[in-house]
């Protein structure tokens, strides 16, 4: 909980979780509540559609995973806002959810997002997970947390909220996330490359067309001594696995065989911003990650950079916020692996990428080839100019950033914006850019 809210506001979230907590009582449904550092939405995706293949399943869309937006996803209603009328359309809508007869979802997929201390706690008590995801532990966002020990400590309690016939499902490869199996009471089903995994993927290869361009990628997924070929067909991240792993783990707990869910994991795409390959103009190839960035995020988007082919491979990195004491080291880190990676061009955005771009002068990359801006209008119109065939384009930076402008301003079709890009609905697109 938020020691600056306003008054209003705490009674909304009062009134909000005592509507929700009815509906749960009435219509009883299985929950899958899912939380981490990074990857939280991509894997609520992953799950959704693997579980909607066989279960009617709601889960949370926008940013719904706080303590307004948990609990409009269980009504099944839109956010009021500032409007007194909209609110008492979800009022309308709550009472006839309670009053009449309907096909409630059999299942919900719960994103849980925390900021500060107390807030998975907050939504815990407002949902009973029988099924608890958590993705990866991280020093994204930590400002509020002080270091990961105070992140990790807060997200757990999810698991430690699970009770005796929940299963818990945990990253086996992040060492903070897997040592939270000793916590759980129930059931424990772990994802990951490593051997310590339950639920495993190995021999990840890129998939092609007959033309050779790059289509997502395929992995052999190894459980309880059963190996099933995976498609993944619009992913393109190597680290995005971990969700495929996680639907696939949350389908084996509710009854769903293996073979069923690679198939239904062939449709898994990512939400807009998220590693989504697009055209470019001029035949080049973007590599959209606008959504958000973080130091794990931004290290695993550059090492996809890396692997595939390009003729160039351009890096247009934002700034990270929130990292509090760590702003500085985190950014040099990220110019690191983009030299790493055998970048050819770097575009540091915002004040605190500067000091991505100075750690790469100061290991010799040519000054010639790293830019500097302010924002990301001026960014995009300098990468618009300079972009070419085959040019693979990296485009990354935190939301208070606004990078989609820069992918708006080189993307082939620039009219499917709103389809393809975050943050194009009207109220977004009408917020200017401000430096943060």
């Amino acid at each position: 909980m938020k020691d600056d809210k306003s008054k209003k506001i705490l009674i909304l979230q009062k009134v909000l979780k005592l509507m929700a907590g009815l509906v749960l009582k009435k219509y009883n449904p299985k929950i899958v509540g899912i939380t981490g550092s990074v990857g939280k939405t991509s894997a609520k995706e992953a799950i959704f559609i693997v579980l909607a293949s066989k279960f009617r399943v709601r889960r949370n869309e926008k940013n719904y995973n706080n303590e307004i937006g948990l609990p409009l996803t269980i009504i099944g209603a839109d956010s009021g806002e500032n409007s007194l009328w909209r609110w008492f359309l979800v009022f309308l809508k709550w009472l006839w959810i309670m009053l009449m007869p309907m096909e409630y979802p059999e299942i919900l997929v719960l994103e849980m997002g925390a900021d500060r201390p107390g807030d998975i706690r907050y939504l815990t008590s407002l949902i009973k997970s029988d099924a608890g995801v958590i993705t990866e532990i991280s020093s994204s966002h930590v400002e509020f947390f002080k270091d990961v020990e105070g992140v990790a400590k807060e997200k757990g309690v999810l698991v430690k909220e699970l009770g005796r016939k929940s299963l818990a499902i945990l990253n086996a490869d992040n060492p903070y996330t897997f040592r939270m199996k000793d916590q759980a009471k129930g059931n424990v089903i772990t994802f990951g490359f490593s051997e310590n995994a339950d639920m495993r993927a190995t021999d990840i290869s890129f998939s092609y067309a007959s033309n050779h361009d790059l289509r997502g990628l395929s992995f052999k997924l190894n459980y309880k001594g059963t190996t099933i070929p995976v498609r993944l067909n619009n992913v393109l991240a190597r680290h995005q696995i971990y969700s495929a792993l996680a639907g696939a783990a949350v389908g084996v707990g509710f009854g769903i065989n293996l073979v069923e869910a690679a198939s239904a994991l062939e449709n898994f795409s990512l939400p807009c911003g998220r590693m989504n390959l697009i055209e470019g103009i001029g035949g080049a190839f973007i590599i959209d990650d606008t959504y958000n960035s973080s130091p794990a995020a931004i290290l695993a988007a550059l090492e996809t950079l890396g692997e595939i082919k390009a003729a160039r491979k351009i890096a247009v990195l934002g700034d990270m916020l929130e990292l509090g004491a760590e702003t500085e080291e985190k950014h040099r880190v990220a110019g690191k692996k983009f030299l790493e990676t055998g970048g050819d061009i770097f575009f540091a955005v915002g004040k605190r990428m500067r000091f991505a771009g100075k750690e790469l002068e100061r290991n010799n990359f040519p000054k010639g080839r790293i830019f500097y801006f302010s924002d990301p209008m001026e960014a995009g119109e300098k990468l618009k100019s300079i972009v070419r065939e085959r040019d693979l384009v990296l485009v990354k930076g935190s939301q208070g950033m606004r990078m989609e402008k820069v992918v708006e301003e080189i993307m082939a079709r620039p009219e499917k914006a709103s389809e393809l890009l975050c943050r194009q609905s009207r109220n977004w697109k009408s917020i200017p850019f401000k430096s943060v």
